[in-house]
């Protein structure tokens, strides 16, 4: 019997058959996998607590030749105050939607997971608007999917000391004497360009340590909402519900 224990979050959970389910795991060890959870669904069933979306532990598993199959899950985190906050669970469901998105089997996705973490203890603890706790996320997603924004230098020139405007198009900043072609060229504030340099630059557990303007805010949105429309082929249905709500 090929038995693996792996560290990870439950991503999603679908019932299959009468008792069964299939969860999506994010693993440290394996990168993101699918496994079957016999039974899990049966009245006092042992894995019925391990196989909730949120839950962060250990999860012993059988690889077989084409697909996992959960033994058993040993919890340290439910994230169980989300469920009983409407706003922080679609905000966590939104997150383990991208991380389901960008992340592979057999990859090392041991950055998302961590981000993941992180994001859903900033939604928890409550110190910073969720509003701001998802453009970070976004942003440090798209950082780890290798798709990050130039934004301390020009990305024509190379410049770092000119004023520039930031041009999803060309990915990132273009400098004044540079922008002489950019049509979707965004005029930022000063402290709108601070943060996304400390975004792109910061440690996962630096990430939420800050909080920014209104004013700032909006820029920011703005700015992660243009990018991801094209480099994110997605719509998220958690995404759809936050903004239907206003959340």
């Amino acid at each position: 019997m090929n038995q693996i224990t792996v560290m990870g979050m439950v991503l999603s959970a679908m019932p299959i058959g009468e008792y069964d389910k299939r969860i999506v795991l994010l693993t440290r060890e394996r990168g993101k996998i699918s496994a079957f959870a016999r039974g899990a669904r049966k009245p006092g069933s042992a894995l019925s607590g391990g196989v909730m979306p949120f839950s962060f532990g250990e999860f012993t598993i059988y690889e077989g030749r084409t697909s996992y199959t959960l033994m058993s899950a040993s919890i340290s985190n439910y994230f169980a105050e989300l469920r009983e906050d409407v706003e922080g669970a679609y905000y966590g469901f939104y997150f383990m939607e991208i991380a389901d998105y960008y992340c592979r089997e057999a990859n090392d996705e041991r950055q998302m997971l961590k981000l993941l973490y992180q994001s859903l203890r900033a939604v928890l603890k409550g110190s910073i608007p969720n509003r701001l706790v998802r453009r970070v996320f976004e942003l440090k997603a798209v950082c780890i999917n290798g798709e990050a924004p130039q934004v301390f230098q020009c990305v024509v020139c190379g410049d770092a000391g000119r004023d520039g405007q930031f041009s999803v198009k060309k990915g990132g900043k273009v400098c004044m004497e540079c922008g002489g072609d950019v049509y979707d060229g965004m005029e930022l504030l000063t402290s709108t360009w601070h943060t996304l340099q400390y975004i792109v630059s910061s440690s996962l557990e630096k990430l939420y340590t800050f909080t920014v303007s209104e004013a700032v805010l909006r820029e920011f949105e703005m700015v992660m909402e243009r990018y991801l429309d094209v480099y994110v082929d997605k719509r998220f249905k958690s995404l759809e519900i936050i903004e239907s709500m206003k959340l």
